[in-house]
């Protein structure tokens, strides 16, 4: 089981994530705005024309990113449902329903609880998204996320489907200040070669948000150099062949998930070795900018030092959390925008150009 995990995770990731089919950006730069306007009628990765008279009361989120997506904006009010498994360990189930048995989605408990709306990644199987639909569900499936530009547009959706879009515009503001702010920071620096280990000699190529962010990190990912597209194997002796200088891992096993003989790179002999949040990294939500911050932190100490203080100039939490959930009791972390604080106090940060930094 423990080896099948990561080829799992691997065709989750792929076939996961949700791109937006009811946003859009202007041609000047990333366009947050979006509007809540009910009857609303959009059409979904699959074709599908859905329907929403009025703001859902009730909604269920197939998969863990939908789950983290809806807490990251303020919607998880409205949450009646979603996966009870690793990926969603760190999020309040409450008196919420499971909807899962592991990874696994369980249909008929989706139609007992009988919400307003089913909102579904693309890892959901089309034979679980008709049944639902046969049994009357409104059901919005995404397309993939191969970017993080997607990520973002994706919870802009997400915030129009369940009437949240305050929360989604201001968790959206919060990502583009901080990566603007990474970015500048960035300019001008040497880019380390860098291994994604996701397991089973599964890495990210391009087309993918993970592969977006470790660039995004300041990193050249060896999958370029191997010219591999989406989430595909590596040969660990390509990798040893390209040395690369650090190595990151989902910090969901004990040890670094490589073949023996890439103990031999630089990475490894001098211990460049990081562990990352594999709910953060792995699902296109939010908190994929928290991991990026990190890894900047560790690769690129003296630029983060730079703009450390513009990072952590307002509270903090990127862990998909909500008032409901715990804060990270080390360090004192409070809620973001989204989290239930209220939109004035929002709008309010951003006019004064607060930046928010999650982690």
């Amino acid at each position: 089981m423990r080896r099948s995990l990561p080829v799992f995770l691997a065709v989750l990731i792929a076939i996961s994530a949700f791109a937006p089919a009811v946003t859009g950006q202007s041609t000047d730069g990333p366009d947050s705005s979006v509007e809540c306007e009910f009857p609303l009628e959009v059409t979904d990765a699959t074709g599908e024309t859905v329907t929403l008279e009025d703001p859902p009361d009730s909604v269920v989120a197939l998969q863990p990113s939908d789950a983290r997506t809806m807490f990251e904006i303020g919607a998880e009010d409205r949450l009646v449902g979603l996966p009870d498994n690793p990926a969603t360990s760190d999020l309040e189930m409450g008196d919420r329903t499971a909807v899962t048995d592991g990874y696994e989605v369980l249909p008929e408990r989706v139609v007992d609880l009988d919400p307003d709306l089913v909102v579904a990644a693309n890892t959901t199987d089309g034979e679980t998204i008709a049944q639902l639909r046969a049994a009357g569900l409104t059901v919005y499936q995404f397309d993939d996320a191969e970017s993080i530009a997607d990520v973002r547009d994706n919870i802009l959706t997400t915030g129009r489907l369940t009437g949240e879009c305050d929360g989604a515009e201001a968790t959206v503001d919060w990502m583009d200040e901080q990566l603007a702010i990474i970015d500048r920071a960035l300019e001008g620096t040497d880019r380390p070669l860098a291994y994604y280990a996701m397991g089973d000699g599964y890495t990210a190529g391009s087309g993918t948000f993970i592969h977006d962010a470790m660039t995004t990190a300041g990193l050249e990912p060896v999958a370029d150099r191997a010219g591999i597209e989406g989430y595909g194997s590596i040969n660990p002796e390509t990798v040893v062949n390209e040395n690369p200088e650090w190595i990151v891992y989902p910090d969901d096993r004990e040890e670094p998930p490589i073949h023996e003989s890439i103990r031999a790179t630089t990475a490894s002999r001098n211990d460049n070795v990081i562990a990352v949040d594999a709910n953060r990294m792995n699902q296109p939500a939010p908190g994929i900018v928290s991991t990026i911050i990190d890894l900047v932190e560790t690769v690129h100490p003296e630029a983060y030092e730079q703009v450390s203080d513009d990072l952590e100039a307002a509270p903090e939490n990127g862990d998909g959390s909500s008032d409901e959930t715990d804060t990270d009791a080390a360090s004192g972390e409070s809620a973001i925008p989204g989290f239930g604080v209220p939109v004035a106090v929002v709008t309010l940060l951003a006019t004064l150009g607060i930046a928010t930094r999650r982690r």
